[in-house]
């Protein structure tokens, strides 16, 4: 008699969380007509089947091939004690320091952005009354820095977000203060609305990015990056509005003209959404490579936290859990629309290949020549130290292993004289080495980065477990994005608290229970031996 198969490949195990309830649950990853799925189950909600990646090729490279030893911080904050995600952190079990970590300055935005994971903005004072809203005082904002270096010991990034962060009236003081902190490199997160509106505002950012050197021992040239890390979507209002509530292309163009000025290096940051913007990727490539400032972009596909989950004129976008738009579908939809990038340009990114994924580019005086494709896998697994950042790496003044350099100048062979290639290959891709070229800026890097943030939806502990962008906190500890905005902002904690407290009388029932079988199995020994002691 023949067995009956499941409809599917059984490709793993791991461990996620029930989305409605929260608590923990087991998972299995599956793979099913080459899409890479994550059914979960739950006592009292039962089954779930979200999509994890919708090329099963792609996810096994993320897993198999593009992986390294994980790379720990300074010290960890917390203990283990309930286990992943309820312990950050970041605890002993975590698997990655914090490549990027995000210092949250304030409360305060001049939007109300329906895809808003923090809940700023305008309507956080009607929605969350109770909590406070507003710029977080000088002191809180130097104790999380603090906490950063603490961790990190020499942070590769720092990123300052919001809210909207151009409006914290102490700003500059911020600054101020990373300048004597051994941070290699500044981002602002910010919407663009007052780097459009105020061209004197710009210029001082590009006087802290040019002028002004940092006094940190560590840092002994006095070079401090600091890029303006810029929300950018859609090229169209329509688009625009529904993601942010306002239309914004005007207010984009003028911030980025004003950028322009001063050459302040800037990366574009657009929120996809499946059927709304996700045509629109080629374009916004295209249109980024035409500006001297802009050293790349970020494409994050849409996920579900903060203000996303609930919003109605977002329903059609959500994801929900079988049509996610997924890294490895965005990847796909890229090398489609963009003339510059092909699939083999958009690798993933080693310290946490699940959730990111990046490809480099010279920017060079007529066109952008993409440089991933030339580098295999080996090479950049024999790389050095795990950052996203990888121009601001010391160890990437190393020179570059051979085998890429010699791949690398192929691609410059056609375009270029034997003397102009050598100021053409400097800065490459997350964890490698560089080729010495001093001639060649960081003007001439291109940058495209994928980041997709999981939700309770698509949560796995695993790939949680090596998540590198961490949100600073003033107690010391560095929370993982996806379980802070779980778990851990807002009035999330309660329900943190909540199964914390069923977490602990599970434990003590079961050694409640232990307890009670051990004394009853030395009672039992205890008779037997008497019982033999008279029958003797």
């Amino acid at each position: 008699m023949s067995r009956k198969n499941r409809p599917y490949h059984f490709y793993d195990t791991t461990s996620s969380v029930c989305s409605l309830c929260l608590y923990p649950v087991e998972a299995k990853i599956l793979f099913k007509n080459n899409q890479v799925y994550m059914d979960k189950w739950c006592p009292e909600h039962g089954t779930e089947r979200v999509l994890v990646m919708d090329d099963a090729d792609y996810y096994r490279k993320c897993r198999e091939v593009y992986v390294k030893a994980p790379e720990m911080p300074e010290r960890f904050a917390t203990p283990m004690r309930y286990g992943c995600p309820y312990d950050c952190g970041l605890c002993p079990d975590h698997m990655q320091h914090s490549c990027l970590s995000i210092v949250e300055i304030t409360d305060m935005c001049n939007l109300d952005c329906p895809v808003c994971f923090a809940d700023s903005g305008m309507s956080r004072e009607v929605k969350l009354p109770h909590l406070p809203y507003r710029h977080k005082s000088i002191d809180t904002v130097k104790a999380m820095l603090d906490t950063v270096v603490a961790s990190e010991g020499m942070p590769d990034v720092v990123q300052l977000s919001g809210g909207e962060p151009t409006l914290h009236p102490q700003l500059f003081e911020i600054l101020d203060y990373i300048k004597t902190l051994p941070i290699r490199h500044v981002m602002i997160n910010t919407n663009g609305i007052r780097l459009a509106k105020e061209p004197e505002f710009v210029a001082k950012f590009a006087e802290y990015a040019y002028r002004r050197p940092a006094s940190h021992p560590a840092l002994n040239d006095g070079k401090q990056g600091i890029e303006v890390y810029l929300q950018f979507d859609s090229l169209h209002d329509d688009k625009i509005r529904v993601l942010r509530g306002a239309n914004l292309a005007n207010i984009h163009a003028q911030a980025l003209a004003n950028l322009e000025v001063h050459n302040l290096s800037t990366t574009l940051v657009a929120t996809i959404a499946r059927g709304l913007n996700d045509d629109e990727l080629g374009e916004i490539i295209a249109y980024a490579s035409g500006f001297r400032c802009v050293r790349g972009v970020s494409f994050q596909p849409l996920s579900v936290s903060g203000r996303v989950d609930g919003h109605t004129d977002l329903t059609d976008a959500l994801p929900d859990g079988r049509e996610r738009l997924t890294i490895s579908e965005l990847r796909r939809k890229i090398a489609a629309q963009s003339k510059i990038f092909t699939l083999d340009d958009i690798v993933p990114v080693p310290c946490n290949p699940d959730t990111l994924a990046m490809g480099y580019a010279l920017k060079l005086e007529n066109h952008i020549a993409p440089l991933t494709r030339y580098v295999t896998p080996d090479v950049i697994m024999q790389g050095g130290e795990n950052t996203i950042m990888f121009e601001q790496n010391p160890k990437l003044q190393q020179t570059l292993q051979r085998e890429a350099k010699d791949q690398l100048i192929k691609v410059l062979s056609t375009n270029h004289s034997p003397e102009s290639q050598a100021n053409c290959l400097s800065e490459l891709l997350c964890c490698l080495p560089k080729i010495s070229a001093p001639d060649l800026a960081y003007d001439n890097v291109f940058r495209l980065m994928i980041v997709q943030f999981m939700d309770a939806q698509n949560l796995d502990i695993r790939s949680l477990k090596k998540s590198c962008i961490h949100f600073a906190q003033p107690d010391g500890k560095m929370i993982p994005f996806e379980s802070f905005n779980i778990f851990y902002r807002d009035d999330k904690q309660q329900k943190l608290a909540e199964i914390r407290q069923t977490l602990d009388t599970a434990r003590f029932a079961r050694r409640t229970v232990n307890a009670e079988n051990s004394q009853a199995k030395k009672s039992h020994t205890q008779k037997l031996t008497v019982t033999a002691l008279t029958t003797d």
